[in-house]
């Protein structure tokens, strides 16, 4: 299943995901977006939303974005 995802990173804690009414998905991290940091901290958070593997969770489009589409196999 496909998702939009928003993120806000190098906030001072991480947030987790909350979803929006729209349907998208923000997600906030501490970690820096440099050299997919941010990114490795999305998976892990949405990880947990979505209980599954961190290996289930793919980032689709937006790998510099803080706009993304992102793919989850349940």
């Amino acid at each position: 299943m496909k998702y939009a995802v928003f993120v806000k990173a190098g906030v001072k804690r991480d947030e987790g995901a909350v979803k929006m009414t729209d349907g998208t998905i923000v997600v906030t991290v501490r970690a820096r977006p440099i050299d997919g940091v941010a990114n490795a901290a999305v998976i892990s958070l949405l990880s947990n939303y979505f209980n599954v593997a961190k290996s289930n969770i793919k980032v689709v489009s937006g790998h510099k974005s803080r706009k993304k589409i992102i793919d989850v196999i349940e």
